[in-house]
C-alpha cells in the first residue's frame, strides 16, 4: 500500500459485477463476502446463513447511512442475490442473509434477473397470494364473527404488508389481530348506529335534562317545559336522527333562556310594577355615584312598590321612577338653602308645578341641585 492517502484495506469490487447490478449493490455484496469470509455459518434448509450486526456494518460501509443499507440490501434481496431472513434493516438494525446460488450467474449474464422470493425460515414477507389457512379461520370464527366477514379482510391485509416491506415469524397470527380489530371496529359504528333514535311527537327531556336547566343553570321550570314543543318540531321536520337528545334540548333551552332574559331587560313595555319589585344594580350605581346612601334607599323600597301597586299605574321604567323617587326623598330628609338663598322647599314646589314629562330622562338624571 503505497498511497498516503488510503490508511486502511481498500474494498474490493469486481468491475463486471458492478457494471451487471450496479455499483452500490456490488460493493455491498463484496463487502458481506469479506465480512463472512471468517465467519462459520448457520445451516438450515440448504442455505448457510450469516448475521450481522448494525454496528459492524456501520463500520464496514461508514459512507452509507442506514436508510442506504436498508435500500441496497432490499435491492440484492429482490434481484435474487441474497436471501433474507431477518426483517428490513431499519427495523431489526441486524443482516441475516444467504448468498444466492445464483450470484455467479447474474454477474456473468447482465440482463438476468432473478425475482425469487425470500426462503421462510423465520421472519418472512408477505407472499403476493397469502391466504389464511382453515385452522386460522376457525380461530377468527370463535370470537363469533363470519366467515365472510373474515374472507373479505384477506385483499386489504395483503395489500397493506406486501407495500410496508415489513417481515412476519406468522403471518396467520398477524391475520388473527387483524380481523378481530376491524370486527369490534364495526360492531361499535353498528352499535352506536343502532342507539340513535328519531326524534317523535312523544319525547320528553329526561329528568336529569331538567334538573340540569332548573337547578343549575336557575331557568324557570314553566319556561323549560313551553320549550318542550318547539324542540320537537323543529328537529322532527328534519328528520335526523341523534343518541344525545337531551343534551341538544339542554344547550337550546339555555340559548332561548338567554334571549328571553335579555328581552325582559330592556322591555319598554309599560306594566304593573310587580309584588317583589327590587332596584336592579345600575339604579344602585348611579345613587351611589350620587353620594346618596344605599341603605337609606333600600328603606324606600317598600313605601314605593305599595304605593305604586295600589295605584294601578304601569310605567315602561320602574327603575327610572324609584332613581327619582330616592333623589326627592334624599333632599327632603337634608332640606337646605342654597348658595342663591332658594329654599328646597320652593325649588321642589316650582318642579312640582310642571310635568314630570316635560323634563328629560338625561336632567332628572343628572339633577343634584338637592346638593348644591
Amino acid at each position: 500500500m503505497t498511497c498516503p492517502l488510503i490508511p486502511e484495506r481498500p474494498i474490493l469490487v469486481s468491475p463486471a459485477l458492478a457494471a451487471s447490478i450496479g455499483l452500490e449493490d456490488a460493493v455491498m455484496l463484496s463487502v458481506l463476502d469479506e465480512k463472512t469470509a471468517t465467519v462459520r455459518p448457520v445451516a438450515s434448509q440448504g442455505q448457510h446463513w450469516y448475521e450481522l450486526t448494525g454496528e459492524a456494518l456501520a463500520a464496514a460501509l461508514p459512507f452509507w447511512s442506514e436508510q442506504d443499507i436498508h435500500r441496497i440490501s432490499q435491492s440484492l434481496r429482490a434481484k435474487g442475490l441474497l436471501h433474507l431472513q431477518s426483517a428490513p434493516f431499519l427495523q431489526s438494525q441486524h443482516l441475516v442473509f444467504a448468498f444466492a446460488e445464483n450470484t455467479a450467474a447474474a454477474s456473468a449474464a447482465p440482463t438476468a434477473q432473478v425475482n425469487a422470493e425470500p426462503i421462510l425460515v423465520g421472519a418472512s414477507l408477505m407472499p403476493p397470494d397469502w391466504q389464511p389457512s382453515q385452522e386460522v379461520v376457525n380461530r377468527i370464527a370463535q370470537h363469533n364473527i363470519p366467515a365472510a366477514f373474515i374472507l373479505e379482510q384477506v385483499p386489504e391485509f395483503v395489500t397493506f404488508w406486501r407495500d410496508s416491506g415489513e417481515s412476519q415469524r406468522s403471518w396467520g397470527a398477524k391475520f388473527h389481530q387483524h380481523v378481530v380489530h376491524q370486527w369490534r371496529q364495526r360492531e361499535t359504528f353498528v352499535t352506536r348506529k343502532d342507539q340513535e333514535t328519531p326524534m317523535t311527537k312523544q319525547w320528553r327531556p329526561s329528568q336529569d335534562a331538567v334538573d340540569v336547566l332548573v337547578r343549575q343553570a336557575g331557568i324557570n321550570a314553566q319556561f323549560v317545559e313551553d320549550a318542550i314543543p318547539e324542540f320537537v318540531l323543529y328537529w322532527s321536520e328534519r328528520g335526523q336522527r341523534s343518541r344525545t337528545w337531551n343534551t341538544k334540548f339542554i344547550q337550546h333551552t339555555r340559548r332561548q333562556w338567554v334571549r328571553y332574559t335579555s328581552a325582559l331587560e330592556y322591555d319598554t313595555e309599560p306594566r304593573r310594577i310587580a309584588d317583589n319589585w327590587q332596584p336592579n344594580q345600575d339604579v344602585l350605581d348611579v345613587l351611589s355615584m350620587a353620594n346618596i346612601d344605599i341603605d337609606f334607599a333600600r328603606q324606600l323600597v317598600p313605601e314605593f312598590v305599595l304605593y305604586w301597586r295600589d295605584s294601578n299605574q304601569v310605567h315602561s321604567s320602574w327603575n327610572t321612577k324609584f332613581l327619582q323617587h330616592a333623589k326627592f326623598h334624599w333632599a327632603k330628609r337634608h332640606q337646605y338653602s342654597s348658595p342663591q338663598g332658594r329654599s328646597y322647599e320652593g325649588q321642589q314646589a316650582a318642579t312640582q308645578s310642571g310635568r314630570t314629562r316635560d323634563r328629560s330622562l338625561a336632567e332628572d338624571l343628572n339633577d343634584r341641585s338637592w346638593a348644591s
